[in-house]
Formats: C-alpha cells, sequence, structure tokens
C-alpha cells in the first residue's frame, strides 16, 4: 500500500518490534496528553501489552512500516474494553502514529487492515476514547464509522491539566 512518497506495509505485530514500539509509545507519554500513562515504559514493561495481542482472536496488534527501511511508521490494536465477561464481544481500538509519520495516510492503513483482520470474530461493537482536542483522531474515526457517543469531561490529569475525552463508538 502507498502512503505518501513512502510504500508502507501493514503486518501484525511481532515480538521483535518491542523496542520500536515502546520507543514510539514512549513519545506519547511524554509528550502528549493523548495517552494518559505518565512514566514512560522499558520494552520488559511493555512486553505483557505486546503478548495480549496474538495473532488472531479479537485483540490484535497491526503494524505499519516503511517498505524499504523496514521502520515502523504506526501501530493499531484491538484490547478488552472492559474485564468483565459480558463486555467480551466489544473492542476498544486505537491508533498510534510515529510523528514523522502523520498526515500520510498510515492511521488510515492500519484501521482498514485492522477492521478486516476483525471481520470474522465474535464482535459486536468497537469503542475509542480520544483525548480533546483531537481533530485528526475524530476525523479518522468519523471516516470508518465511529460516531460520538459521549465524553467525560475532565477525566484526566496530566502535565498539570484536566482532559476530556470523547468516546466514540462503532459497530462491528
Amino acid at each position: 500500500m502507498r502512503s505518501g512518497a513512502t510504500e508502507v506495509q501493514v503486518r501484525p505485530g511481532v515480538e521483535g518490534d518491542l523496542a520500536a514500539l515502546t520507543d514510539l509509545y514512549n513519545h506519547y507519554v511524554s509528550e502528549t496528553p493523548i495517552t494518559f500513562d505518565t512514566e514512560v515504559f522499558t520494552p520488559e514493561e511493555r512486553r505483557p501489552w505486546l503478548l495480549s495481542h496474538p495473532e488472531d482472536g479479537p485483540y490484535r496488534l497491526m503494524v505499519a512500516t516503511d517498505a524499504g527501511s523496514q521502520e515502523i511508521l504506526g501501530y493499531a490494536t484491538s484490547s478488552p474494553h472492559r474485564p468483565k465477561p459480558a463486555y467480551s464481544t466489544s473492542v476498544e481500538t486505537t491508533v498510534y502514529v510515529a510523528p514523522h509519520a502523520g498526515r500520510r495516510g498510515v492511521g488510515t492503513l492500519l484501521y482498514r487492515s485492522l477492521f478486516e483482520a476483525l471481520a470474522g470474530e465474535d464482535l459486536h461493537r468497537a469503542y475509542a476514547g480520544i483525548a480533546q482536542p483531537n481533530e485528526a483522531s475524530t476525523r479518522l474515526h468519523e471516516r470508518f464509522g465511529f460516531r460520538y457517543v459521549g465524553t467525560y469531561e475532565q477525566v484526566g490529569r496530566k502535565f498539570g491539566r484536566y482532559w476530556d475525552v470523547a468516546w466514540y463508538e462503532k459497530p462491528l
């Protein structure tokens, strides 16, 4: 798949991606309110997260790489929405794109691949929480059929201020 001037490949995430995925996520931890984690992770601390996303089943990790360099440009996941059994047909989805790879369609390629991979799973709904403001993420989710369902106001505190999270849902 082409994204901007770069050929992009999307594939399931593997153990060898752990360090690069951790570095990418840590950028968002330390520099943005997009995630409410406040302390960066080591790859070993992040390993359980990676292992919780196998190549099959409802909880997936899709990775976008530059076809030439194999550099990770972003990733998308589906994860449990809540831990109680009645939520098992619902997932929370998310996308993280490397800062230098934004606005090139990488998020779109990742979500397309993720939802194609989830098509055969016993899932009913996908949910996404978007820390506000984040117009690019809102546009991406709406493009994939998510609809706004409500906002948790001032639900997270990071960088000395409170942030709202808008919630979106999509039928699967």
